[in-house]
């Protein structure tokens, strides 16, 4: 009979993995899902494996998550010996999602609900569920349901105003400013509004596209604070509501948004398959520039993976879409400013990702020139931050203290997870400016610790 422990000690000796890979592993996975005081030491995994202490609460998702990461396949928790943990209440696709939506938004204003969604695992394999989403049966469940209120355009149209005053106050202020007034909102007007009586099927369509919408910017939202299994629940519960009113576009978009999640987390078992199917899904029914954030998606779930040719052919086909300019571009592909801007910016993480950093830094400053600094002002800051480390990467270390110097300044008053995360890398390369004797990385240093503690 094989044990938990031997299953584990075998796991960790087929690999070759050292017991402070895994641990500092670990931690890291318990930090991005929320639990950042996990102290997993080498010893730790060491008593793990010999069977003297069993991981308690969420730490054996956390270990086969960290242990995805390391091998860069899915790993199981039965795999390891620990089958019996499985959680409780994994990411689905809702049979209802109106329904699922609302129960969602209630669940994070319940106190002893939201700790769990805060908390929650995120799932690798859950990315995809789309892939076999069978949304002709969830349409007909939702056209079978008792309509409601009567909803018109005005009705559409307050929601879609407020979903971008949210979005306009998200980039500013960052995920953790107004997450609870937006989950409200979903809760208490938008989510019902999908159950109203239509006189206008264009209406219903346009009022299913909008929440879907509102349900993105709240899984951007928790994303934005590292709570990566909610917002992978928001993001599903987004896909199947586009489906609802824009199977080949919308829908497509919202696997986009999936596998971009996947890719920002190191996981991308299952991007590439999620960024084709996206792609063969909408052909011919998109506007060119959303094509090319498509192809944009795949280009990065390729380099991802170590296929070179690929990325480079999906590169340059986002390139001749792009040239594209006559079509009017889709409101949901405009989230994150100008399409120019995103693929640059999606570019330069590709590249980077295949070690190609002075091209990298090239597209990383288009981005930044194509975004206003002042309406972008989260995503400026990060793509300076991302600026510096290709910087760094080429060994210019004066002028990556000059561009994390600009991104701190664009941090500053932001509320967001992922800016912790980069001051505090910017921290751990600054030390080593810092033996170097490199001009400005000491005082650069300095403000990065008090913004840590602001």
């Amino acid at each position: 009979m094989t044990t938990s422990s031997t299953a584990l000690q075998h796991f960790i000796s087929s690999y070759g993995l050292k017991l402070e890979v895994v641990a500092r592993a670990h931690r890291e996975q318990a930090a991005l899902n929320g639990d950042l005081d996990t102290r997993t030491s080498k010893a730790t995994v060491s008593l793990w494996c010999g069977g003297q202490r069993r991981p308690r609460g969420r730490n054996p998702e956390y270990l086969a998550q960290a242990l995805s990461k390391i091998v860069g396949r899915l790993v199981t928790l039965d795999e390891i010996g620990y089958g019996d943990a499985q959680p409780q209440e994994l990411p689905t696709l809702a049979t209802d999602p109106v329904a699922a939506t609302a129960d969602l938004g209630r669940a994070m204003m319940n106190i002893s609900r939201r700790d769990f969604l805060q908390r929650a695992v995120y799932v690798s394999s859950a990315v995809a569920l789309p892939l076999s989403y069978d949304h002709e049966a969830v349409a007909r469940t939702l056209r079978a349901r008792q309509p409601g209120a009567r909803v018109g355009k005005a009705e559409v149209a307050a929601v879609r105003n407020t979903v971008q005053a949210f979005r306009a106050a998200d980039e500013q202020l960052g995920g953790g400013h107004g997450l609870s007034s937006a989950t409200f909102y979903l809760t208490d007007a938008a989510a019902p509004m999908l159950s109203g009586r239509y006189s206008d099927p264009a209406v219903r369509l346009d009022a299913f596209n909008a929440v879907a919408e509102l349900a993105y910017l709240l899984a951007w939202k928790h994303h934005d604070l590292n709570q990566e299994g909610a917002a992978q629940r928001y993001y599903l519960l987004g896909y199947q509501l586009a489906c609802v009113a824009d199977f080949h576009g919308h829908g497509a978009w919202m696997m986009r948004a999936l596998a971009h999640q996947a890719l920002n987390l190191k996981q991308p078992q299952h991007c590439v398959d999620l960024a084709e199917e996206a792609l063969r899904r909408s052909a011919g029914r998109i506007d060119p520039q959303t094509r090319a954030l498509l192809l944009i998606t795949s280009a990065r779930a390729y380099g991802a993976t170590r296929q070179g040719e690929k990325a480079a052919a999906a590169l340059l086909s986002a390139e001749d879409a792009l040239a594209r300019t006559d079509d009017p571009v889709a409101d949901y592909a405009l989230a994150a400013g100008p399409a120019g801007a995103t693929i640059s910016s999606h570019t330069g993480k590709t590249l980077a990702e295949l070690g190609d950093h002075k091209n990298a830094e090239k597209h990383r400053r288009n981005a930044l020139a194509g975004r206003d600094p002042d309406q972008f002002r989260r995503i400026h800051a990060l793509t300076t931050d991302e600026l510096a480390g290709t910087l760094d990467e080429q060994g210019r270390m004066d002028e990556a203290v000059s561009a994390w110097g600009a991104a701190l300044d664009l941090m500053d008053g932001i509320t967001s997870a992922r800016n912790t995360d980069s001051i505090k890398a910017m921290r751990t390369t600054l030390r080593r400016y810092q033996a170097r004797g490199v001009p400005g990385a000491a005082a650069l240093s300095e403000r990065a610790r008090q913004a840590l503690v602001a």
